[in-house]
């Protein structure tokens, strides 16, 4: 063993990063264990490409002059290749016949919002409170009370919210479904280095400053952890992504889905219309036949403004983390994890001193680096891009109270008017004043709210549907 440990060791020490092992002599034999497995995880030569800048760099400014606007169905787009009600039957089909899992994304804490645990946790519910992860899986479970199907559902945690996910669930009877129908799984990690010196920055004696690689891991993690076997076993073909911040997302939306599988995509991405060119939001955009999303941040702003004869943005698509997946293309995107570039980001992170004092830096002193899942899109051959009403499907909750966007205020707002529109479709009268929250297990959209109201009728209370 002590033969494998220093094997270990060396390999740090070749590639500059032998000071990890400083406090090696005052750690226990759990801890050097521990600290060797983390060594062992690390790719040196890769982490070194990376912080030298060899790794394939983007010139988004010349990426952007040659962006166009993606092919999409559109919302109000009557020349498609096949009408809405051919892709629902499609989507509905699949469905029924279990070959769609859901994956939600939820390795954040709530840090933005105040609050000190995963972001899934976070009480959001218009009228009942429930939280993030209750919203989704009631939104599952309204899919499959309607399809007549097990979906499974598949929910990716970091190291930092994995315990904390892992127990809720267990504590709130897996909220509603079986055992055997949750999945949750973390995500990778990779060190955070020296913004200067590129050195591995220690959190304490015994542990590396890790942090989580970024949705985009979720390749590498579904397959190492046999998660694509498994699902291909019992018959998925297809994912449903989204992210645990956006309640509004339909779990398993049949339409897209339908989308999906009628244009034989090996990625279909939702978008919304972007509100103004620099909103901040990923910008679904083709290149060269290709789909890509270029990030807000590395849109130049001649590009973000640039607009159509009509006035409308030219690069008009917002991507808002909502996909659908084909298995196969992420079993070889699996084998070819090092297709998907790293994105750096300079961060604020906390590290050990060469005397074992912590130091918690002010100004940002660190490179992190994560993947994006988007960037699957580029190396996809037959992509789909179909838009979606904002005030459907996107209401992300992402900042506390008092901030200009994202708040939990303006998602409940967003939940509740949506609901109210389904109630005055079915023609209830709904007092502007009150709140209303209708649970998936009572109805999963307009046309079956009809089906429930047997008469007109008036609500003047806060009232919620379950």
């Amino acid at each position: 063993m002590q033969d494998v440990i220093e094997g270990w060791m060396k390999r740090a020490y070749d590639f500059g990063h032998g000071h990890v092992f400083r406090f090696w002599s005052e750690l226990s034999s759990v801890e050097q264990r521990s600290l060797a497995d983390q060594i062992e995880s690390i790719d040196f030569q890769e982490l070194a490409t990376l912080f030298s800048g060899e790794e394939k760099s983007v010139d988004w400014s010349e990426l952007s002059r040659r962006a166009q606007p993606p092919t999409a169905i559109r919302l109000h787009d009557n020349s498609r290749a096949f009408s809405k009600a051919e892709a629902l039957d499609c989507g509905e089909h699949a469905i029924r016949l279990g070959k769609v899992g859901m994956i939600l994304v939820a390795g954040g804490q709530g840090t933005r919002l105040g609050f000190d645990q995963p972001k899934g946790m976070f009480r959001i519910g218009p009228v009942s409170n429930r939280s993030l992860f209750a919203m989704h899986a009631d939104s599952l479970r309204g899919a499959m009370r309607r399809y007549e199907s097990s979906i499974p559902f598949y929910v990716m945690t970091s190291p930092a919210t994995d315990l904390a996910t892992r127990e809720y669930f267990r504590d709130h009877h897996h909220l509603g479904l079986k055992p055997e129908e949750l999945v949750v799984f973390c995500q990778g990690t990779m060190p955070a280095v020296d913004a200067t010196t590129g050195k591995i920055l220690m959190d304490s004696k015994s542990q590396v400053a890790l942090s989580p690689d970024g949705h985009g891991g979720i390749v590498a993690s579904l397959d190492k952890q046999g998660i694509l076997k498994s699902a291909s076993e019992r018959g998925i073909e297809h994912f449903f992504y989204a992210q645990v911040d956006n309640p509004l997302v339909r779990a398993c939306d049949p339409l897209l889905i339908g989308y999906h599988l009628l244009a034989k995509s090996q990625m279909t991405t939702q978008v919304v219309k972007k509100r103004f060119g620099k909103e901040k939001v990923g910008n679904v955009v083709t290149i060269d036949g290709r789909t890509h999303i270029i990030e807000y941040s590395d849109l130049p702003d001649d590009a973000a403004a640039r607009t159509n004869s009509d006035g409308d943005l030219s690069l008009w698509a917002g991507n808002i983390a909502v996909h659908v997946l084909d298995l196969k293309f992420l079993s070889g995107a699996s084998r070819n994890a090092g297709g998907l570039p790293f994105h750096r980001a300079l961060k604020q992170v906390p590290f050990v001193r060469e005397d074992g004092t912590l130091e918690k830096p002010a100004a940002p002193n660190a490179i992190k680096y994560e993947r994006f899942v988007f960037d699957l899109l580029p190396l996809a051959e037959r992509t789909m891009v179909v838009e979606g009403d904002a005030a459907d499907v996107f209401a992300p909750v992402k900042n506390a109270e008092g901030a200009p966007t994202d708040t939990p205020t303006a998602t409940r707002q967003a939940l509740s008017m949506q609901h109210k529109r389904w109630l005055e479709h079915a023609g209830v009268t709904v007092n502007p004043s009150v709140k209303v929250e209708i649970n998936p297990n009572w109805a999963l959209d307009a046309e079956e709210v009809r089906t429930k109201i047997q008469k007109p009728s008036q609500i003047l209370v806060d009232t919620y549907f379950a």
